[in-house]
């Protein structure tokens, strides 16, 4: 009977990117861009609901059931990877999309970082936005930059992700990774008690709410590096909304947060 480790040590193994697992079709790896169907048999909608749900702490099912809706995530040592899955329900039933994240943080010539941008990982102080449509790659430049610090310098970085993705091997720096869910109720939450944690740097794997970013500007002009990526397929939109949060707000200083607004 399928299940979902023999899903992920195929993808491992092809060099698959992505994993679909859709009911009344074949599981499907995406392999160099396309789209391929492996040599099983189709899923039945009970079938993807056992695969995934298997796979699945009975507290993040039981999240599911409720919301509809799930992002988690899987670490298959024995396999080199993480898997980084989307759990979602529509018109057949339960269905998933897995992302292979290799284990080992990649270095900036294996992902072809230009020297500009490892320079970023110099900067004392200041706002990062690493930004691009879905797939292009802003996790894993994030993490090879925060790498490069981890070898670097001494100082303390909080990440604030959902779910976590890249793990940091030991290095120079102390590093603080939380996931939303597990560890923390939201962004803004997470990233509202970061300013209290001696933080020198805060990386925040995706920021939907203004507040988060009214919290990410504060804390870069309280002389926080402050490393984010935004969901948007060009750079202009995160420009646009800040100017926008600085315009409705008026964050003009770095005062406390002691009340959500």
């Amino acid at each position: 009977m399928l299940d979902m480790q023999e899903l992920l040590a195929s993808a491992v193994k092809f060099g698959a990117s992505d994993i679909h697992i859709v009911p009344l079709r074949p599981p499907l790896f995406r392999i160099n861009g396309d789209m391929i169907e492996s040599e099983s048999s189709p899923l039945g909608p009970e079938d993807t609901r056992r695969i995934i749900f298997d796979a699945l702490p009975k507290k993040l099912v039981e999240k599911f059931e409720s919301e509809n809706e799930l992002d988690a995530s899987i670490a298959a040592e024995d396999l080199g990877a993480r898997f980084r899955m989307n759990v979602l329900r529509q018109k057949d039933g339960v269905a998933a999309v897995l992302r292979v994240i290799p284990s080992a943080v990649p270095a900036a010539e294996d992902i072809g970082l230009e020297p500009q941008l490892v320079k970023l990982t110099e900067l004392p102080r200041g706002l990062v936005l690493v930004t691009g449509p879905t797939g292009s790659g802003k996790s894993t430049t994030l993490a090879c930059l925060i790498n490069i610090i981890n070898g670097a310098r001494r100082e303390h970085i909080v990440t604030i992700e959902d779910p976590i993705e890249y793990v940091y091997p030991k290095g120079s720096c102390v590093i603080t990774q939380r996931e939303i869910g597990p560890h923390s109720s939201s962004f803004a939450q997470a990233l509202k008690r970061a300013l209290r944690q001696d933080p020198d740097i805060i990386l925040v794997g995706i920021v939907w709410a203004v507040l988060g970013v009214v919290i990410a500007v504060i804390a870069a002009l309280r002389g926080r590096p402050f490393w984010p990526w935004l969901l948007f397929s060009v750079a202009f939109w995160p420009l646009a909304l800040l100017h926008l949060i600085f315009v409705k707000h008026r964050v003009r200083d770095a005062g406390p947060l002691e009340e959500d607004e």
